[in-house]
């Protein structure tokens, strides 16, 4: 069962409260697990298992996204204030310097808390912030086209779809290369999570000025990137690879944006062998 813990952030504006829902399973080092924009912790789902069985995984709901409260008022979505939070959050659950691995925007994030020294190891899937202005201009597109569509469909239609192959894929086939693989509770819940996200708009206007453009010293960095993404190009991955240079680069064939789902022993695998 997700649990919830609460602690105190700091801002221009004073000290706020904030609260972030997490997952927690396993035993070993700890492996702090960030999804993308409009997911929520249960993206991580069909790697849990495999990565519990060497590492105490912490999957969190982003600020803004599945049940996670929004930010407070006066708060930024901006990279650096969610690195500091997650920073903040770390200690909060008492674990110093984990593993890190995230999707997509949480790709992003794990490569800054690797940047500010706040991970042991980084393994980024599909990051966010190595797109050109027009590979970002797509990519947003997409997002906020998703969006609407999640937001402009009735549930029952949702769930009517979801019962198909054919109908996961008009769901989820923008970020999964095998959408026919999810269930149908989890293309439901995945749609729904999107359609929610308190964050969303936020976090898209923070991310229009965002270049990764810094190296990672110091971190072992895994970079994996999906041979199907549709959403950030996998020619991204070689322009990783030009700023990280020390970065390991792997070729994840056959996934897609969200490889998780398209091929969880893969994925698991990358992810325990970035994290040795």
């Amino acid at each position: 069962m997700a649990a919830k813990i609460s602690f105190s952030i700091e801002s221009p504006r004073g000290s706020h409260a904030l609260s972030v829902i997490y997952e927690r399973v396993g035993e070993g080092e700890p492996l702090l697990l960030l999804h993308g924009i409009g997911h929520h912790w249960q993206a991580w789902e069909p790697v849990l298992g495999i990565l519990a069985a060497e590492r105490d995984v912490i999957a969190v709901d982003l600020p803004g996204f599945g049940d996670s409260p929004a930010l407070p008022d006066g708060v930024s979505y901006d990279l650096a204030t969610v690195g500091s939070l997650l920073g903040s959050l770390c200690e909060a659950l008492d674990i110093e310097r984990p593993h890190v691995a995230g999707n997509s925007l949480g790709g992003l994030l794990a490569l800054e808390l690797g940047r500010e020294k706040l991970a042991r190891s980084v393994t980024a899937l599909s990051p966010a912030g190595f797109w050109t202005e027009r590979e970002r201009l797509y990519a947003f597109g997409t997002l906020r086209a998703m969006r609407f569509g999640a937001q402009s469909m009735p549930v029952p239609l949702i769930e009517g779809l979801s019962r198909t192959a054919a109908g996961r894929a008009a769901l989820t086939s923008s970020i999964y290369a095998r959408p026919g693989r999810r269930s149908p509770e989890a293309a439901v819940a995945e749609t729904l999570a999107l359609r929610r996200a308190t964050g969303f708009h936020e976090t898209l206007a923070a991310g229009r000025s965002v270049l990764f453009c810094d190296d990672v010293p110091d971190v072992p960095v895994t970079i994996g990137w999906g041979t199907r993404d549709r959403l950030l190009l996998r020619r991204q991955g070689i322009r990783a690879k030009h700023v990280i240079p020390g970065a390991r680069l792997v070729r994840l064939p056959g996934c897609g944006h969200v490889p998780m789902n398209d091929d969880p022993a893969l994925v698991a695998r990358v992810i325990l062998d970035g994290s040795r």
